[in-house]
């Protein structure tokens, strides 16, 4: 009975809507924005058999996976120096972290064009200093893609690793240290290994939050760099065609849910959960 409110709410907002797009992906495409609920499989046999929607999948999930390792690399080390700084105000570093959450994503991610383009600030700046004859093509681009998420997941990274670092009893490193380890041998020994599960967590939410991404792709990337969500998108809203946007949209729900998955299977899903609330 207590839980019953918690799980009423999940089967509403969650299992429902799922269910329904589940079986919105058997309905039978007939033309721009019209279908009948008469069953059919050749929503998925499309998918299937045509590589078109293959190569959208695996890009995608190439590009998110080189979001999320940069994002590893990227965010270990900030996350491990407001750890280890004795910094009295160490909230302060934290506040700092989180406060680009209060700006629109929507407007962080256009910011990224008065920077890149021909006529953004590194353009107009290596003009002025006659580094460069003619503005470099920065923008529309896969790196400007991978940048713009950059810029957006590296707080999640670097917050998920903090929170594991957090987590380790610091005496077990000055055991290191007296047994002779010098600072870097009890990094490697104790620090890195007893954080990684931070590390893991963080290149999971990295990796899964820029392979579902729509925005990033559709502002600074061209026609060649859309993703699946942008795929999504266009199937929906340009083409009228719901079965196979419902379609395509399972389809990627389940590949990073079989990500999620194994994720859990070996690691669980707490340490997501404290990194969120860090």
């Amino acid at each position: 009975m207590l839980v019953a409110p918690v799980l009423l709410l999940l089967i509403f907002f969650l299992v429902l809507p799922i269910a329904v797009m589940g079986a919105y992906t058997f309905f039978t495409f007939v033309t721009a924005g019209v279908e009948t609920s008469a069953l059919t499989t050749a929503n998925w046999h499309e998918f299937l058999t045509d590589s078109y929607y293959h190569g959208f999948l695996l890009k995608t999930l190439r590009v998110g996976a080189m979001t999320a390792l940069l994002c590893g690399v990227l965010g270990y080390f900030p996350a491990y120096f407001i750890w280890a700084t004795t910094f009295k105000h160490k909230w302060l570093l934290l506040l700092l972290l989180i406060v680009p959450f209060w700006i629109s994503f929507t407007i962080r991610t256009f910011s990224w064009i008065n920077i890149l383009g021909e006529q953004g600030v590194i353009n107009v700046a290596l003009l002025k200093m006659g580094i460069i004859n003619e503005p470099l093509p920065m923008l529309y681009n896969e790196g400007a893609v991978i940048l713009g998420m950059l810029h957006f997941l590296l707080p999640y990274m670097i917050l998920n690793v903090y929170v594991s670092l957090e987590s380790i009893d610091r005496t077990l490193i000055s055991a290191a240290r007296s047994m002779g380890c010098t600072s870097a041998q009890a990094f490697r020994e104790v620090t890195l290994p007893l954080s990684l599960p931070g590390l893991a967590a963080g290149l999971l939410l990295c990796f899964v939050l820029a392979a579902g991404s729509y925005v990033t792709p559709q502002l600074l990337g061209s026609g060649r760099d859309a993703l699946f969500g942008n795929l999504i998108y266009d199937t929906i809203m340009g083409e009228l065609n719901w079965p196979m946007g419902a379609t395509l949209s399972i389809v990627l729900f389940v590949v990073l849910g079989f990500f999620a998955a194994v994720y859990t299977r070996y690691m669980g899903m707490s340490q997501i959960v404290k990194g969120l609330g860090g």
